[in-house]
């Protein structure tokens, strides 16, 4: 639903929580592909997620993320494959008839309605009994705190309490699935930080299953239980946060989940005490995975936190040294950019610590060395 009809609800009419799957998914999609004429929009993906998690699709504009979450809605119907909702196949299901809400960026508030009657909107249309729709319109409004707003328009609330009704409008309806699509790409970054952590309670509190879109790393790996990283509509990596980020399965993953230096390099030696040469000169041992052999050219993957700089290098580090090229000032930390030669280089962050605060002991064109621990270095292919 985009555009003028973002205002209607995703409804269930008890389309029913079987058991089909075997497994207690909340969602399941089977080989499920979307195309647009000549345009692969969505490329062949299966995922399964379990009740009551709260799971990311991740990635950049024009992914595929976000048709995979119209399809869920049924807003799209995929060109191949089946998507099952609590184990039943819903691809010729409509809308309106699937155990699903979805909560957009844009609100989709009714402008001449109060919070109240915002809220009350999906439950008025199904005829649900007045004395009902009062209890749990006021339990809607108490899980978002919005109980004292409930007699103000939508444009006498703060960006932030808008959301907190739309959130509350998709929930009073105890959908067993939660869509929502970007939800806190319109707020500034307070209140998206302070939303981030309302929502993930709010998520524990319920028990629904929450399907989120976003292209924002760090909201991602803030509040998710598992992480879907999709490009070109595939999905590269599937995982838990520390998974995803800690052990990106390819390049793409690695160099869009924060910061990742990336280092190309050629394989001398295989097995877990491998060695890659880069442009430098140096060989570096890192762990080789299976499917690499001698001679194959690879990318190292080292994050930015895990180098020591100068007096930090230990004995059994890797050990490199650079031209400092430049160096940011971050607040937490100092960001320095280091020529190693040949074209590499590296990105290092020191933390702030007790011992000084803006650290100006790095300035551009001084030699340092550079360290980190061999398990900490990832080979991608």
């Amino acid at each position: 639903m985009e555009g003028g009809n973002d205002s209607v609800e995703v409804r269930a009419s008890g389309n029913g929580g079987g058991d089909g799957n075997g497994g207690g998914d909340a969602v399941r999609l089977e080989g499920v592909s979307k195309r647009f004429g000549d345009f692969t929009a969505v490329d062949d993906i299966d995922l399964s997620i379990p009740k009551g998690e709260f799971f990311s699709l991740l990635g950049p504009s024009g992914c595929g993320k976000t048709t995979t979450l119209r399809m869920l809605a049924g807003f799209e119907v995929p060109t191949e494959g089946r998507i099952l909702l609590e184990g039943e196949p819903v691809e010729d299901v409509p809308p309106y008839k699937r155990n699903v809400n979805m909560v957009f960026q844009s609100y989709a508030l009714f402008g001449h309605l109060d919070v109240e009657n915002n809220v009350a909107f999906g439950l008025k249309r199904q005829k649900v009994a007045k004395d009902e729709i009062h209890r749990r319109v006021g339990e809607a409004l108490e899980l978002v705190s919005l109980s004292s707003r409930a007699k103000a328009r939508p444009s006498e609330l703060s960006g932030g309490q808008r959301q907190r009704v739309a959130l509350a409008r998709a929930l009073v309806n105890r959908p067993a699935v939660l869509l929502l699509d970007e939800p806190l790409g319109a707020l500034d970054l307070k209140l998206r930080k302070q939303m981030q952590v309302e929502l993930k309670q709010i998520q524990r509190e319920v028990g629904i299953t929450f399907v989120y879109v976003t292209h924002d790393q760090e909201e991602a790996l803030s509040m998710s239980d598992r992480i879907a990283v999709m490009s070109d509509g595939r999905v590269a990596q599937c995982g838990a946060p520390e998974e995803v980020y800690e052990h990106p399965a390819e390049e793409f993953v690695a160099g869009f989940i924060g910061i990742s230096n990336l280092l190309e390099g050629v394989v001398e030696d295989a097995g877990d005490d491998g060695k890659v040469r880069i442009a430098t000169g140096d060989r570096i041992p890192a762990p080789i995975p299976d499917d690499c052999s001698r001679g194959d050219t690879v990318q190292l993957s080292v994050r930015p936190e895990k180098i020591a700089i100068d007096d930090e290098v230990e004995e059994g580090m890797v050990r490199l040294e650079g031209t400092i090229e430049d160096r940011v000032y971050l607040g937490v930390s100092t960001q320095i950019t280091v020529g190693l030669g040949g074209g590499a280089r590296l990105v290092a962050l020191e933390q702030a610590t007790y011992r000084a605060s803006a650290d100006d002991r790095w300035e551009p064109g001084m030699t340092v060395a550079l360290g980190w621990h061999p398990e900490n270095c990832l080979v991608l292919r």
